[in-house]
């Protein structure tokens, strides 16, 4: 295990029960995991926000597949992406909806682009993304 370093915070009683409800729900045994792990996802969106690191990340869009051109302009604009796209999943969720992921990977802010540029697309009931990156945040 890494050098571990000891420190005080002092928070309000009420912001200390919501995060120990917070923990609880998440299944923390303890608030150095569950701060280790607030600190480390904010410097990962930190990092990835920046734009020039290496990112990786899921696009997840819902859309009718009775969009006549939907499908058609998704699948043109994988192909105009091939470089930044792993793999792709689709899924007939029922009878009207589908749902299509993405893996992405590359810089942060050609991913936020890509995947912004994919739930922006007329027919697209509704989208999200989530993305890391592959640098050195421990």
């Amino acid at each position: 295990m890494e050098n571990m370093v000891r420190f005080g915070i002092s928070i309000e009683e009420d912001l200390l029960e919501k995060f120990g409800a917070f923990m609880q729900r998440k299944g923390y045994h303890n608030r150095s995991e569950a701060i280790r792990d607030l600190i480390r996802d904010r410097l990962v969106k930190e990092e990835w926000e920046g734009g020039e690191a290496q990112a990786i990340g899921v696009v997840s869009i819902i859309y009718s597949h009775d969009s006549h051109e939907l499908s058609h302009k998704l699948t043109h604009a994988q192909h105009e992406e091939i470089s930044n796209i792993v793999a792709t999943l689709h899924v007939h969720v029922d009878r009207q909806n589908c749902l299509e992921v993405l893996v992405l990977r590359g810089r942060g802010r050609d991913l936020a682009r890509l995947g912004d540029s994919l739930i922006s697309t007329k027919g697209v009931k509704h989208g999200r993304t989530s993305f890391t990156t592959l640098g050195a945040i421990t």
